[in-house]
């Protein structure tokens, strides 16, 4: 049985480990590019993300100062009876986590125009936050596995959702994604970084499907398409923080869903920063 003073006690605890805590895959990422690097800048900036990241875990810090926009992502057991109060639950321990962590208080007040034209300033405290709509995926078994995200706003500024015209072809549609990796890892500033696209029938799914990408995706586990992608852009040579080198891309996550009889493929990039993804995960047995 889920208890929800469980879920929201996990919650929390999750979101802060997302915030500072580097995965073993993401480590042995920038070890392994460190290794290969040549430019002894590249290699001082690949170090140092290291020496953050390792600091950041121990005193519980954020690993940087944009502590994102909390995104979940849900996979929920077919056989397993969602508790009602799960999901206040969730929202509940979503608000506990940012005053732990803190968060960078950035929730903007006001009505729907107040909140576009940010006329009215902002909450000073954290929990203020709303999170992002939650996503969900069904999936066998009597659980439920929550991953909590943390989505900042300079990689917001880069992503793009467009249509490709494939022309029946897998180069097409992959040539213009390296394009789109490759002009925006110059416009970041913040490498290296990490490539997330979602491929899919419309705006809401490919977006989607990107989400699920970068929830699932492995550092050390690169698709064909994944790898192909990484090293395209990494022979522009921006390198770190643009100081030139091998590693401007550190990995690709793509996900590919479901497809339609069109001339076009809807593609949805997000370019995230050298700490993305910033990600941790926590079970519920059911």
């Amino acid at each position: 049985m889920i208890d929800c003073t469980e879920v929201s006690e996990k919650t929390a605890q999750t979101l802060v480990r997302a915030s500072t805590v580097f995965r073993p895959d993401q480590i042995a990422a920038y070890k392994r590019a460190v290794e290969k690097e040549e430019s002894p800048h590249a290699k001082w900036v690949l170090n140092n993300i290291l020496e953050n990241a390792e600091i950041a875990e121990q005193k519980s810090f954020p690993l940087c100062d944009d502590t994102g926009i909390p995104h979940l992502f849900l996979e929920i057991g077919d056989e397993c009876a969602v508790p009602a109060g799960f999901y206040r639950a969730v929202e509940e321990g979503v608000a506990k986590g940012l005053k732990m962590l803190p968060g960078r208080p950035m929730a903007v007040k006001g009505n729907d125009e107040e909140r576009i034209s940010q006329c009215k300033g902002l909450y000073e405290n954290p929990d203020a936050l709303s999170m992002a709509p939650v996503q969900t995926r069904r999936v066998p078994g009597k659980d439920i596995r929550l991953t909590v995200m943390m989505y900042g706003g300079g990689p917001e500024i880069r992503g793009k959702t467009l249509r490709v015209f494939h022309k029946h072809s897998l180069d097409t549609v992959i040539n213009e994604m390296i394009a789109w990796g490759a002009e925006g890892a110059k416009l970041l500033g913040c490498l290296p970084c990490v490539l997330v696209f979602g491929i899919g029938r419309s705006n809401y799914e490919a977006a989607s499907l990107g989400m699920e990408a970068m929830a699932k995706g492995n550092f050390l586990v690169q698709s064909d398409i994944e790898k192909r992608i990484t090293d395209a852009v990494n022979e522009s040579g921006c390198g770190a923080l643009g100081l030139g080198g091998k590693t401007t891309v550190l990995g690709t996550f793509v996900k590919v869903g479901p497809q339609r009889a069109s001339g076009i493929r809807v593609v949805s990039m997000r370019l995230g920063c050298c700490f993305d993804p910033r990600r941790a995960e926590c079970l519920f047995e059911g």
